[in-house]
């Protein structure tokens, strides 16, 4: 079986149904090239149809990630297309990011951002539209393209795409095409082998950003920290502490979600959950170190989530949520330093960054604030 990311199996769907409207018949099989390789890889279609009379086509596939837990595995998949008589300018790129021959709509099931309603779709799931669709197009055609997802909404339940401002469905936010397993050995090799290429660079400072997944990566860009200066770990950050000091770091920003690397503050340094979770035990025993009221620790201790925990707390007593997660993010570092020393001395320093489920920054450890500020960073 074929195991690639969701944004391939959309991209399959899309050339399958744009191929129907040019004429061309029905293949099981659709070719997919990548911009970062010759060779190109090779993509099942369940089903596709022309429709109108011919004036429009669906094509369905099912994505195979070869992940037991993952929250897209057989995910169905229809592309609807449509080709639209007119001019364009092939270099000319809407605000959403789409060239103007490509007229793509979220589709039910694809979530988008709550802030704008764009689509939330990756850099790499948009080029690799573009590439595969517009070789396809006739002379004077655009495309209008639109993706649907039937079970998406009902999926993205089961995940933290709200916690990230991200509504109505599935993102499709993937950066490559295989698939890269966040708690694999492959992927704690894959890192390592990163991080050494990353600190051998003559230009390298020895400061490095580590973050977890996808958001982090996008948000700590945003924020302003140079895509050089970031490796995307994965789950595995206790062995990447380490490697870390091992090739030289001298700083080192833990950036990310709050109800992700709190686990780090109660010395879990395999973040995945299905191997370790305990956070609201984690924050329930900060807060008692930070002795607010037995009923705020109810509060806390009964929410069900950390995001609702800080929700709650802000509704009830704002005053002691910097307290308490100013101490979250001075334990992560504390943790984390210890974590290194138990396997060399270092003098690497060590910071944590986290932010909340609407993607604001908001907390800082005492190394953190120094090492943002040292980059010329703000801190609101």
């Amino acid at each position: 079986m074929n195991e690639f990311t969701l944004p391939v199996w959309v991209v399959a769907a899309a050339k399958a149904a744009t191929t129907l409207l040019t004429g061309s018949n029905f293949t099981e099989i659709v070719r997919i090239d990548l911009s970062n390789r010759e060779d190109p890889i090779f993509v099942p279609i369940s089903s596709a149809a022309v429709l109108a009379s011919g004036k429009k086509s669906l094509a369905i596939c099912h994505c195979h990630s070869g992940l037991s837990l993952d929250v897209t595995r057989n995910l169905e998949i229809w592309a609807y297309a449509q080709l639209i008589e007119s001019s364009f300018d092939s270099e000319t790129v809407r605000e959403n990011g789409f060239p103007t021959w490509l007229d793509f709509h979220a589709g039910f099931g694809l979530g988008k951002f709550e802030s704008t309603g764009q689509p939330c779709i990756s850099t790499f799931a948009r080029e690799l539209l573009c590439i595969n669709i517009y070789p396809l197009l006739p002379n004077g055609c655009s495309i209008k393209l639109e993706i649907i997802f039937p079970e998406g909404k009902d999926r993205a339940a089961k995940t933290s795409n709200k916690a990230f401002g991200v509504v109505d469905g599935l993102s499709l936010i993937g950066t490559q095409a295989e698939v890269q397993v966040s708690a694999s050995p492959q992927q704690l090799k894959n890192c390592k082998e990163s991080l050494k290429s990353k600190c051998s660079e003559s230009k390298f400072d020895g400061f490095l950003t580590f973050v977890i997944g996808e958001n982090g990566m996008d948000l700590a860009q945003q924020f302003g920290i140079s895509a050089n200066q970031i490796i995307k770990t994965g789950n595995w950050l206790g062995p990447l502490l380490v490697a870390a000091a091992e090739n030289g770091v001298k700083k080192l920003l833990l950036f990310g979600y709050h109800g992700k690397l709190v686990k780090l503050s109660g010395g879990v340094f395999h973040t995945h959950h299905h191997l370790a979770d305990g956070r609201l035990e984690i924050l329930t025993s900060i807060a008692v170190r930070e002795r607010i009221s037995y009923n705020l620790l109810e509060l806390i201790s009964q929410s069900t989530s950390v995001e609702n925990a800080l929700l709650a707390l802000e509704s009830n007593s704002p005053d002691v949520v910097p307290l308490i997660w100013g101490r979250m993010a001075n334990e992560i570092e504390l943790k984390s330093k210890s974590y290194v020393n138990r396997y060399l001395s270092s003098s690497m320093k060590i910071g944590s960054l986290l932010f909340d489920r609407k993607r604001e920054i908001r907390w800082a450890g005492i190394h953190g604030s120094q090492q943002i500020k040292s980059l010329g960073l703000i801190l609101k």
